[in-house]
C-alpha cells in the first residue's frame, strides 16, 4: 500500500510539473501589482467562423489600448484567459465547453490558442461557461483591478441548465464585469437576452456583424516597425528546453498575425515593443536576470544559449547586458514610429465615412475596457509623439 501510494503521488507531482511547463505560468507578481484581467469566451458552433476570424485579427490591438492604461503611474499587470463553448467537439457532460486557457500574462500562448480554435456545431450554453469561468479562473480580490468577460455568440442566452442571472449576480459580487457581444441584430440580440446578460452585472452590451471583414488601415510606417521588430527578436535568448520552444514559438505568432494581414503583425510588433507588457521571464534569459528569477552564473551550460556557452561569467554578462540595451534600442524605435502609426490610422478614420465607424470585436471590447476602466480608477495615458 505504501508503495502504490509513493508511485502515485510521485506520477501526479510530474504531471503537476508538466502541466505547469505546458502552461508556462509565471512568477506570480508582486502583491500591489495591478491587474486588468480579461476572459473572452467564444461561441464556436458552425456559424462563428467569422467572430474568431474578427479575434484573430484584433487581439493584438486590445493588448495595445489596455497597455495604455496606468494606475496611479504603475502599469498594470495585462492578464488574458480563453474559454470557447457551444461546440459538438466538447463534452455534453460538460455542457459543450472547455478552458482554452487559463488568465496569463504569456500573450504568446494566448495568441497560439486562438489561432488553433476550429468551429462546429453545438449547443451554447451562456450561463454555464460564464460559471465555468467564475469557478475555475483565479480572479483578483482586489476591487480595483479591473476584471472583465466578454462573452460573444448569436443564440439564446437563457439556454443550458444553469442560470444566466444567477451567474451574473454571482460575477457582480466579485466585482467581474459580464459583457455580451451578440453576433447579429441589436434587437435580435436584446430579445435573446443578450443585453440583459450585461446589465445585470453592469457591463456593457454590443452587436456586431460576425461576418463582415475586418478593415485594416496600411500605413507607411509598417515595414520600418516589422523590421525593428525582426531585430528584436533578435534579442531574445530562450535558455533550456523550455526557451528553445518558445522561441520558435514566437516566431510561429509572429507568422500568424502576418497570415492575417501587415496591420495585424504591426500590432503584435507593437505590443511586444512596451516591455511592462510583453513579459518572458520564464524562458527569455535576458527578462529572467532582469526581473532577478535567475543568475546568469547559475545557469548550467547546459541550459544556456550557444552564444553564452564556453564563456566566463564576466564575458556572459557583458554580452547579457548589450543584449539588453539592443533590446531598448530596439523597443523604444518601435515606439515612437507607433506613436505615428495611431495618428495616420485617426486620420484615415475620419476621411473613411463608410467603415471609420462600424464596430467589430476588437472595438467593441476596446470601448468597453476604457469605460470600465475609469470606473475602479485607471487613467488612459496619452501616446507619446
Amino acid at each position: 500500500m505504501r508503495k502504490t501510494f509513493l508511485i502515485t503521488a510521485i506520477s501526479l507531482f510530474t504531471i503537476g510539473c508538466n502541466q505547469a511547463q505546458v502552461n508556462n505560468l509565471p512568477t506570480p507578481p508582486p502583491e500591489n501589482t495591478k491587474k486588468v484581467q480579461v476572459a473572452i469566451l467564444f461561441d464556436t458552433s458552425n456559424s462563428m467562423d467569422g467572430l474568431i476570424d474578427q479575434a484573430k485579427s484584433r487581439i493584438w490591438s486590445i493588448v495595445n489600448e489596455v497597455s495604455t492604461l496606468s494606475y496611479e503611474g504603475q502599469t498594470p499587470q495585462i492578464e488574458i484567459g480563453l474559454y470557447h463553448y457551444g461546440n459538438d467537439n466538447l463534452s455534453m457532460s460538460g455542457n459543450y465547453i472547455e478552458q482554452v486557457s487559463p488568465l496569463t500574462t504569456d500573450l504568446d500562448v494566448i495568441s497560439e490558442k486562438l489561432f488553433a480554435l476550429r468551429t462546429n456545431g453545438g449547443s451554447e450554453f451562456c450561463g454555464a461557461v460564464i460559471g465555468r469561468s467564475l469557478d475555475d479562473l483565479s480572479w483578483s480580490d482586489d476591487p480595483t483591478d479591473l476584471k472583465m468577460i466578454y462573452i460573444a455568440g448569436n443564440e439564446g442566452f437563457d439556454q443550458g441548465p444553469i442560470s444566466y442571472k444567477e451567474e451574473c449576480a454571482r460575477a457582480k459580487t466579485k466585482g467581474i464585469f459580464i459583457n455580451t457581444i451578440y453576433c447579429g441584430n441589436y434587437d435580435a440580440g436584446v430579445k435573446e437576452f443578450w443585453k440583459d446578460g450585461s446589465d445585470c452585472s453592469g457591463g456593457d452590451y454590443f452587436n456586431i456583424d460576425s461576418d463582415r471583414a475586418i478593415v485594416h488601415y496600411d500605413t507607411p510606417y509598417d515595414d520600418k516597425i516589422n523590421s525593428y521588430n525582426d531585430s528584436l527578436n533578435g534579442t531574445y535568448y530562450g535558455y533550456g528546453s523550455l526557451g528553445r520552444h518558445k522561441k520558435s514559438q514566437q516566431t510561429l505568432q509572429d507568422s500568424n498575425a502576418e497570415m492575417k494581414s501587415v496591420s495585424v503583425k504591426t500590432e503584435r510588433s507593437i505590443v511586444k515593443s512596451k516591455g511592462k507588457v510583453y513579459k518572458n521571464s520564464s524562458w527569455d534569459l535576458v527578462d529572467a536576470v532582469e526581473e532577478g528569477e535567475k543568475e546568469i552564473k547559475d545557469i548550467p551550460e547546459d541550459d544556456l544559449p550557444k552564444e553564452f556557452k564556453g564563456k566566463t561569467d564576466a564575458q556572459k554578462q557583458a554580452l547579457l547586458e548589450k543584449t539588453k540595451n539592443d533590446r531598448i534600442k530596439y523597443q523604444k524605435e518601435i515606439g515612437e514610429l507607433a506613436a505615428k502609426r495611431e495618428a495616420f490610422i485617426a486620420e484615415e478614420k475620419k476621411k473613411d465615412a463608410v467603415n471609420g465607424d462600424l464596430d467589430d470585436f476588437g472595438s467593441s471590447v476596446n470601448e468597453s475596457i476604457m469605460k470600465k476602466a475609469k470606473t475602479v480608477g485607471f487613467k488612459k495615458e496619452a501616446t507619446k509623439k
